[in-house]
């Protein structure tokens, strides 16, 4: 059931304010083309968000990585459960259970489309900051 807070906004789950955290976190370091899938209402699937998004170098999709890591322990205290990728900083996964991170280069990020795979999905894509 959605609650409303005083202020008349709708009210806003651990996982939907991790998933702006985590968007602000990526932006922070200038991360781009976000999008965001919401799986909540698909069968069968392991989290109830997607975020995939792109660094333009292995240096940026470990910044990114990093900026990441650290708004979500510093805002809401939540740590990934596991990290991948960091080795060749090409495709990093961090897993924090109901939302799934994907921190790509962009030709990595282009052969493996995860967006088609999850196109049934509402997807919602967050503007680059300039």
């Amino acid at each position: 059931m959605e609650q409303t807070k005083p202020s008349g906004r709708k009210a806003t789950s651990p996982s939907e304010e991790l998933v702006k955290t985590i968007t602000e976190a990526i932006q922070e370091k200038k991360g781009s083309s976000i999008v965001v899938a919401d799986l909540r209402k698909i069968e069968g699937t392991i989290c109830q968000y997607f975020i995939i998004c792109q660094g333009n170098s292995p240096s940026q999709v470990e910044a990114i990585t990093e900026s990441v890591s650290d708004f979500a322990r510093e805002r809401l205290h939540e740590k990934p459960v596991h990290v991948v990728g960091l080795e060749n900083a090409q495709w990093v996964a961090m897993d924090y259970s109901d939302v799934l991170v994907h921190i790509f280069l962009p030709d990595v990020r282009e052969y493996y489309d995860l967006e088609h795979l999850w196109e049934d999905a509402p997807l919602t894509r967050i503007p680059d900051l300039d």
